[in-house]
């Protein structure tokens, strides 16, 4: 039985927030989809004799994404017409790039691959349409909007490889502020080309599938209608087994254009595909040639902002948060700034306590895995659910990074048990108000008198017999029962550690 390849290759269509269109002064339809045929005009609409003008600031961003992605970029490039007739495309072509593109030859890593990056072009957006139970109803709006494409090698070997790079590029768009690139609102449209070969009978030279000796390369089949990169995993791994399946019993596989049904979790054919000839590309004849300066392209580099990868491995070097958490916080470049705010505060504040030993260097030093966990934990798991709960993000909260810093010191210095932290955490999340302040005036100060303690815990075990004797037959749980009831008999102020140290002392 012959073994079959999976051979992957990704194009990736994303809308650019730019103010205006591509070709049009409208206002770009990115965010005005509930509106249909609101932002249009006879140029987007395709009226005759109208004239387009490019567009300088997506021109300046895709030149940005090519650099942060490793590509070259062209000295010299143009618009093309691909001609096709569609009730979205207005014009009856699209003004997109075909042999000369912007950037290209390019690469993104991967875990400790390298993902070949054949070019990323500019063209413009079609319109929408929305099917109705008599026909379907065509929105403009979203016509002529920016709209970049990456195109892959077809280099890619799983589902979760493509998903990993995928992913990754939508966190370099969103660093760089140039999409949000929302799979769910149409920002990012990923499609895949996947293709089984048989091992052994083909090779890949300069980005193309060429078969060996006499062999006859399998057809690929493009994957569409997907809108999130789960899908996109499942929509992979489906194809790859289908396919599997055709060539184990000998049915002849076509070059088709396939959808995604989410509902059954299948793929199904909608085209044959079509190839670059049958577009008619020629160059567009209404707009000049670009002459790309060597002075714009160090300007624009000059912005790249720390890209993803090299915060997280920075994120872990330098504040030793273990990589999960790092990637977790990164995921955000406004978090991430967030997060390195409140470790300078927290040290800060520290250095300021009397209680707190050592220079800032010297803390650090000491105790730069502790405070990175300190912080790790208490932005992903507690603050992350009070911005989820109230669907904020980082920029919008109340808290600011010296405030959280102070209520990180509180913890550190054990001056609040986790109990009295989140109720502190809740309280300046909903009015953005000073902790030692929500401290004060709760009363929430942790206890470590340890002869108040020690009444607490001798009342809690006289008035709890059966639990005292359950934990001294083996039941561990009792323990933690009768640490509950100490915690409630001092109103959550106890120190835990004294709690047990107690309980365990006079249980023994």
């Amino acid at each position: 039985m012959p073994k079959y390849v999976p051979v992957i290759g990704m194009e990736i269509h994303v809308e650019l927030k730019t103010r205006s269109k591509m070709f049009c002064f409208c206002e770009n339809g990115y965010e005005l989809k509930e509106k249909p045929n609101q932002n249009i005009c006879p140029v987007c609409m395709g009226h005759p004799g109208m004239l387009p003008v490019a567009n300088v600031q997506a021109i300046d961003w895709t030149i940005m994404i090519g650099l942060a992605l490793n590509c070259e970029i062209a000295k010299f490039t143009k618009f093309d017409r691909k001609n096709y007739f569609y009730p979205d495309l207005p014009k009856g072509y699209q003004i997109s790039q075909y042999d000369q593109p912007l950037t290209f030859n390019g690469r993104l890593t991967i875990g400790n691959k390298d993902i070949d990056i054949i070019r990323i072009h500019l063209e413009e957006d079609t319109g929408n349409l929305k099917h109705v139970s008599d026909g379907a109803l065509v929105d403009l709006s979203r016509a002529g909007t920016p709209l970049i494409e990456l195109v892959t090698g077809p280099c890619i070997d799983s589902a979760k490889e493509a998903r990993d790079f995928c992913q990754e590029y939508q966190r370099i768009l969103r660093y760089l502020e140039i999409s949000d690139a929302d799979m769910e609102k149409g920002q990012m449209r990923c499609e895949a080309n996947v293709s089984l070969q048989e091992e052994g009978k083909f090779v890949i030279e300069n980005n193309e599938v060429k078969p060996l000796f006499d062999n006859e390369l399998n057809p690929k089949a493009e994957l569409k209608n997907i809108n999130s990169f789960r899908a996109l995993e499942r929509a992979i791994e489906y194809e790859i087994k289908r396919q599997t399946k055709a060539l184990e019993n000998g049915e002849k596989l076509v070059q088709e254009t396939r959808g995604w049904d989410e509902n059954t979790q299948s793929t199904f054919s909608q085209r044959v595909k079509e190839t670059a000839a049958d577009y008619r590309y020629f160059p567009e004849p209404d707009l000049p040639p670009l002459i790309i300066e060597d002075e714009l392209v160090a300007n624009l580099r000059a912005t790249l902002p720390e890209l993803p990868q090299a915060k997280l491995k920075r994120f872990v070097a330098q504040y030793q948060f273990d990589p999960e958490t790092a990637s977790i916080i990164i995921e955000d470049k406004h978090l991430a700034a967030y997060a390195e705010a409140v470790i300078s505060e927290l040290v800060g504040w520290l250095v300021a306590l009397p209680e707190v030993e050592g220079s800032e260097e010297e803390i650090i030093s000491a105790n730069g895995k502790k405070l990175s966990k300190l912080v790790g934990n208490w932005l992903t798991t507690h603050l992350f659910k009070h911005l989820n709960e109230s669907g904020q993000k980082v920029g919008d909260c109340k808290i600011t990074p010296e405030n959280f810093a102070e209520f990180l010191s509180l913890i550190y210095t054990n001056k609040v048990n986790n109990l009295a932290a989140q109720q502190i955490l809740e309280e300046m999340f909903a009015t953005g108000k000073a902790p030692t302040d929500i401290m004060e005036e709760k009363n929430l100060a942790q206890v470590d008198d340890t002869e108040a303690i020690e009444k607490a815990v001798d009342a809690v075990i006289t008035s709890n017999p059966k639990a005292v004797e359950d934990f001294k037959a083996g039941k561990e749980a009792s323990f933690k029962f009768l640490v509950g009831q100490v915690m409630k008999e001092t109103k959550g102020k106890a120190n835990p550690a004294s709690i047990n140290e107690l309980l365990n002392k006079k249980l023994a």
